[in-house]
């Protein structure tokens, strides 16, 4: 079912690329005469525009009582192709640390993994605080690293130490 909340998502699936393009393809002619300032300028409007969607489509989902199986897959996969395309984006441009990137994404594809697991178990999938509280501080490195703002990278540091703490998290109520 298409509603409002899942829209949101598909809207955050078809950003995620634009800004990708934004970060990789710096040389394309359609960007001839634009100092590059201005194409992190762009990706950053386009991951900040992305982000508040995220809050968005699930706030409304919960609220008008709008939460779908549809939402339960496009959403996380709306979560995956933004930060896939930032953490990739600024890697490829010298932002971000390579090990810093890897030790987020293997995290995130194990618990994807354990999470898919669980829900066939019937377990409870939910996002827990730390697992909440990390994606919001994982935007926040992200968005300092497109601007190329001071302690961008610390940001990041710390965004791994919290991501590396919710995996834990998760991976101990799994066994439990």
């Amino acid at each position: 079912m298409l509603n409002l909340p899942n829209l949101l998502a598909l809207l955050r699936i078809l950003l995620a690329p634009l800004m990708f393009w934004l970060l990789v393809d710096r040389q394309n002619s359609l960007f001839e005469g634009i100092h590059v300032s201005w194409l992190d300028y762009a990706a950053a409007l386009v991951f900040v525009v992305a982000s508040v969607t995220d809050f968005f489509d699930g706030f409304i989902a919960r609220s008008w009582n709008q939460i779908t199986k549809l939402g339960g897959i496009l959403d996380p996969l709306a979560d995956k192709m933004l930060m896939l395309a930032g953490f990739l984006g600024l890697v490829y441009i010298h932002r971000a640390s390579a090990w810093a990137v890897f030790i987020i994404l293997t995290r995130e594809f194990f618990i994807t993994g354990l999470r898919i697991q669980a829900a066939s178990k019937g377990k409870n999938v939910s996002a827990s605080f730390a697992g909440k509280a990390k994606t919001v501080l994982q935007m926040i490195a992200i968005g300092f690293l497109l601007m190329n703002w001071p302690y961008a990278n610390e940001l990041l540091w710390m965004a791994v130490l919290l991501t590396l703490y919710s995996g834990w998290e998760y991976t101990k109520g799994f066994f439990n």
